[in-house]
C-alpha cells in the first residue's frame, strides 16, 4: 500500500536514507520479523523496529515480569511484576506504532514449537538468554531458510551477527550451545546497545541498505571501550549447516 500522508511524516527522517526512500518503507510495511525473547535485548530490538514501521512483530516469551528484570527491561514496570512479558510488551509497542501489527506469543521455543512459530517470518531476532534455546532456534531457522540476527551481553562484553546459511557461517559454527544456561549480571547499557545494533541489522537487511554483518562477529567490550569485528567462516563439521554445501 502507498505511504499515507501520516506515514511520510512520520518515516521522513529514514526514509531519507540512501536507498532507503518510500520504496523502502513499503519492504518494511509488508515484512513480518520473529522476536525470541522480550528481555534486556529484545525490548530494545522490538521498540526500534516497531517505531521504524515494522508492518508484523511477532514477540515471544515464556517468562512472567520479575523484579530482577527492571534494570534493563524498559518496556516493564513494577505494575506488571508476575504478568507475561510477550503481553505486556506487545501492548507497550502497539502504543508506540499503531500502524504495526504485534501478536504476542506467551510461550517457550522448543524442537516441537520452533518452526512453526517462526514461519512466514522474514527474519528471526534471537534475543535469548539460554544457549540451548539458541541451538534450537538456529536449526529452526536452517530448516525455513529464514535469517537470523544473534547477539548475546555477558556484563560489559556483547556480540552480534547477521547469519544467512549457506552464504554465512550459521550461529553453531561458532558458537557453543552445549553449556548450560546461565544468567550473568547486565547492566541495561549494554543489552540496549546491543538490542539496538540487532534492530540496524535487521532494518538494514529488510529495506537493502547499508551492508550487513554477513560472515562477521560485532564483539563489543563497554569496559574499555571497544568495538572490534572479526570474520567468522564455516565450518565444514558444523553439525547443523554442514549438510547445506
Amino acid at each position: 500500500m502507498p505511504l499515507s500522508t501520516d506515514q511520510q511524516e512520520r518515516y521522513s527522517r529514514q526514509t531519507e536514507l540512501s536507498g532507503w526512500g518510500v520504496e523502502g518503507q513499503e519492504r518494511l510495511l509488508a515484512s513480518r520479523v520473529f522476536v525470541a525473547g522480550v528481555g534486556g535485548l529484545g525490548c530494545a530490538a522490538a521498540v526500534y523496529l516497531a517505531q521504524a514501521g515494522v508492518g508484523e512483530l511477532v514477540v515471544c516469551d515464556g517468562d512472567v515480569v520479575e523484579r530482577s528484570n527492571l534494570n534493563r527491561q524498559f518496556l516493564y514496570s513494577r505494575d506488571n511484576i508476575t504478568e507475561p512479558k510477550a503481553i505486556v510488551a506487545a501492548a507497550a509497542l502497539r502504543r508506540l506504532n499503531p500502524d504495526v501489527t504485534v501478536t504476542p506469543m506467551f510461550a517457550e521455543i522448543d524442537r516441537s514449537t520452533a518452526e512453526s512459530f517462526i514461519e512466514g517470518s522474514d527474519l528471526v531476532l534471537d534475543c535469548l538468554d539460554n544457549p540451548e534455546t539458541r541451538v534450537v532456534l538456529n536449526r529452526a531457522c536452517l530448516a525455513a531458510g529464514i535469517p537470523m540476527v544473534y547477539a548475546a551481553v555477558a556484563e560489559y562484553t556483547g556480540y552480534l551477527s547477521f547469519l544467512s546459511p549457506p552464504a554465512t557461517p550459521c550461529l553453531e559454527c561458532f558458537v557453543d550451545g552445549t553449556c548450560p544456561p546461565v544468567h550473568p549480571p547486565v547492566p541495561g547499557g549494554t543489552a540496549g546497545t546491543l538490542g539496538s545494533l540487532e534492530a540496524v541489522e535487521a532494518l538494514k537487511f529488510l529495506t537493502g541498505t547499508g551492508r550487513t554483518l554477513a560472515g562477521k562477529l560485532l564483539i563489543v567490550d563497554a569496559s574499555v571501550p571497544r568495538f572490534d569485528v572479526v570474520r567468522v567462516d564455516r565450518n565444514p563439521s558444523c553439525p547443523a549447516c554442514s549438510r547445506l554445501g
